[in-house]
């Protein structure tokens, strides 16, 4: 069985990964924990724990339970009170950490309770504000939210003390037969990894290719008018030695409608495929029609891309698996 890691938070991670369930694959998840808004920034501050927000988004989507369970966890107490917009997932797993010591070990309890195939792992057990670094050097930025709404006047990513990843989240890197950043928040939800200095060495030192699924609309302030290159760009940068090797991008057209609805109303544009650009980065291109409308929001496709992903392991094994000869070797007809 193939072993893929893959790093993200919030809703594309989510979505990617409930598309990779339904294939034979070992799958090691890394969750940043690091969000300060909503719920999560509420029980963060509160608690003194770390950011539940996106293990939780990511232990529904790898479900395999009850579908009532499953509606429990995501019921968003509504009425006035304490509890308002509090999801009884973040509730469930803000407990577990006190039960269970640490929110490693309180995921790991939700993956058995949910029937999980595959293992689930926050970043880090500390609690971690990113900060970005200002291009003038008069201010930093503190908070995944404020960092979201200053890119632009941001020349760096770090977080407000070092921390170290898991030993057993460099194992799994050095390991994987895939390394993948799912879509999502470029700067919050993707880069966080890789101001890990554990993440990017174990990364240097493995042998497996890095995948990167870009996103289908930029993010106002983050990556207004960013093409895919743009995105591997970024990306690049960060990844030290290492590069992304494989970019899966979407190369349908949207329906002017849903695109123009998306600008007028979010700010959002569709990303674009520019090959050449993407070719200059030396990545290899997986394009096709992989999204989806669902509930009138631009999605993957969860399960086209799973297997666009899967199909891409398939015949990178079945490379290696045939012999390779030369022409006085080669096997007679």
């Amino acid at each position: 069985m193939h072993h893929v890691v893959v790093f993200g938070g919030g809703t594309g991670l989510s979505c990617l990964l409930s598309g990779l369930k339904l294939f034979p694959l070992d799958v090691t998840t890394v969750i940043t924990v690091s969000d300060n808004g909503s719920s999560t920034g509420v029980l963060k501050k509160e608690l003194d724990i770390p950011a539940v927000g996106d293990v939780g988004k990511v232990l529904i989507s790898m479900a395999n339970a009850d579908e009532d369970f499953i509606r429990l966890l995501r019921y968003r107490f509504s009425k006035d009170g304490s509890l308002k917009n509090h999801p009884v997932r973040n509730i469930m797993l803000a407990a577990l950490i006190d039960l269970k010591g640490n929110l490693t070990e309180a995921t790991r309890y939700m993956c058995r309770l949910l029937n999980i195939n595959g293992t689930v792992l926050p970043l880090t057990e500390d609690v971690v504000e990113l900060v970005g670094k200002s291009k003038d050097h008069q201010r930093d930025f503190y908070g995944e939210e404020e960092v979201s709404r200053n890119v632009k006047s941001i020349e760096k990513l770090s977080y407000d003390h070092e921390i170290h990843a898991a030993k057993e989240i460099v194992e799994k890197i050095e390991d994987a037969d895939l390394i993948i950043f799912s879509s999502g928040s470029l700067y919050t939800s993707i880069l966080p990894h890789l101001i890990v200095e554990d993440i990017v060495e174990a990364i240097g030192r493995s042998r497996a290719p890095i995948l990167y699924v870009c996103n289908l609309v930029t993010q106002p302030g983050e990556t207004d008018h960013y093409n895919v290159s743009d995105h591997l760009q970024v990306l690049n940068q960060y990844l030290g030695r290492r590069k992304v090797d494989i970019v899966l991008a979407n190369n349908s057209q949207i329906d002017d409608s849903v695109r123009k609805r998306y600008l007028v109303t979010e700010n959002k544009t569709v990303v674009q495929l520019d090959r050449a650009a993407v070719e200059k980065e030396n990545a290899e291109i997986i394009e096709d029609d992989v999204f989806c409308i669902d509930d009138g929001k631009i999605r993957h496709d969860a399960l086209k891309t799973a297997f666009l992903i899967f199909s891409y392991l398939m015949e990178r094994s079945n490379l290696r698996l045939t012999p390779q000869f030369t022409d006085e070797k080669r096997p007679k007809a």
